[in-house]
C-alpha cells in the first residue's frame, strides 16, 4: 500500500482528484472482477470546506472514516443512494475525493444486471456507479485492498483534456458552491450531465493507446 499511500498524501487533494482520472477501480466479487476507468471526481477539503461533511471539524459516527488513514473508503448514503469516496491526506486531516463517474472495462454484463438500464445511463453519476458495482455501505471505513475494492495506479488511461467546474449539488454554501473542485474527462460519455453533442465518439476523451 506504500505506493497508493504516497499517491493519496503529500499533495493537494485537488491535484489528487484530477490525477485519479484514468486510474482503474477494481472490485472483486463472487461473480468475477468488475473494473472501470475513473472519469469524474470531486474534491472535498475538510474543515474549511463548507460543502464537506467535515466542515468546521464536524465529526460524527457517520463521517468517522474521513479522519482515518489515506486510502480509507468513505461511503455515505444520500436519500436512497450510496456514494463512494476515498480519504486523502494523513490521519486526522479529513479530506476526500468523491468518485462521480466511471467507464466500465470488465464485468459489464454484471454491472447491467445490478443496474438494468441502457449503457449510456449506467455509471454516469455517483449513485448510479455504486448501483452498477452492487455496493452499498459494507466497505465504509475499510482500506482500499486487492481483496475487495482496489485502486490500480499501474493500469490507467490518459485524458486528452481535464475540465474543472463547480461541484454538483453544492448549493447555498457561498463561494464553495462555485469553486471549481469537480474534475472530469472532457468528451467522455460516462460523465454526469455530459451533453450528447460534447461526447467524443472516437476516443471517449482518452489519448489513443500506443501500439
Amino acid at each position: 500500500m506504500t505506493e497508493l499511500t504516497d499517491f493519496l498524501t503529500g499533495r493537494p487533494t485537488t491535484t489528487i482528484a484530477a490525477d485519479l482520472l484514468g486510474k482503474q477501480l477494481q472490485l472483486t466479487t463472487t461473480d468475477g472482477p468488475l473494473t472501470a476507468w475513473i472519469t469524474e471526481t470531486e474534491a472535498y477539503l475538510g474543515e474549511r470546506d463548507a460543502g464537506a461533511h467535515a466542515f468546521k471539524n464536524h465529526r460524527t459516527p457517520r463521517n468517522q472514516a474521513l479522519w482515518l488513514a489515506p486510502g480509507t473508503i468513505y461511503i455515505y448514503q444520500m436519500r436512497a443512494q450510496f456514494l463512494l469516496n476515498f480519504v486523502t491526506q494523513a490521519v486526522g486531516t479529513p479530506q476526500s475525493v468523491l468518485i462521480r463517474g466511471i467507464e466500465p472495462v470488465a464485468g459489464l454484463d454484471q454491472m447491467q444486471r445490478n443496474r438494468p438500464v441502457p449503457l449510456a445511463n449506467l455509471t454516469n453519476g455517483p449513485g448510479k456507479l455504486m448501483q452498477a458495482l452492487g455496493l452499498q455501505h459494507e466497505l465504509n471505513g475499510q482500506p482500499l485492498s486487492p481483496q475487495t475494492l482496489n485502486l490500480s495506479l499501474k493500469t490507467q488511461r490518459q485524458p486528452q483534456t481535464i475540465v474543472s467546474s463547480a461541484r454538483i449539488g453544492i448549493v447555498n454554501k457561498g463561494d464553495w458552491s462555485t469553486v471549481p473542485l469537480r474534475y472530469y474527462v472532457a468528451g467522455n460519455p460516462f460523465v454526469s450531465q455530459m451533453r450528447k453533442r460534447d461526447v467524443d465518439t472516437v476516443n471517449a476523451g482518452w489519448r489513443p493507446l500506443k501500439n
